[in-house]
């Protein structure tokens, strides 16, 4: 059976969409732990990133870096931590979260967020990702 993210991906289920490529997609958590929390998923449906075969994993973490570089430009936080976890779904996928404390990595505390401000929040990181990646 698909994945959540293979639907996202196949265009069965939406998304706010950060940034995409042939082998890569990006998109805003529905469930953030804070303002700007992005997901990065490989197009090809793997349960386990340490399945990824290595060419493939260092480029899904060269692609996440840039979508890390675009979140910084747009979302005010010390830093972006990154997280791969894999058990919520079974499809690699990395965490892209903006951060201020150690707190903001624990996956408890969530923040809600209305269409309008996703839908804002993806257009404008899209953008920044779009023209740092077109240079």
């Amino acid at each position: 059976m698909a994945s959540v993210f293979s639907k996202i991906i196949s265009k069965e289920i939406p998304c706010f969409k950060i940034a995409e490529n042939q082998d890569f997609i990006a998109f805003l958590d529905i469930n953030p732990n804070s303002l700007g929390h992005t997901l990065c998923v490989p197009k090809i449906e793997v349960d386990n990133f340490l399945d990824l075969e290595k060419k493939s994993y260092d480029k899904l973490m060269s692609f996440s870096r840039n979508v890390a570089l675009a979140i910084k430009q747009v979302v005010p936080c010390k830093r972006i931590g990154m997280s791969l976890i894999g058990l919520e779904v079974p499809h690699v996928h990395v965490h892209l979260i903006p951060i201020s404390n150690m707190e903001d990595m624990q996956f408890i505390k969530k923040i809600k967020l209305n269409h309008n401000k996703f839908d804002s929040l993806a257009k404008e990181i899209n953008s920044v990702y779009t023209l740092s990646n077109s240079i």
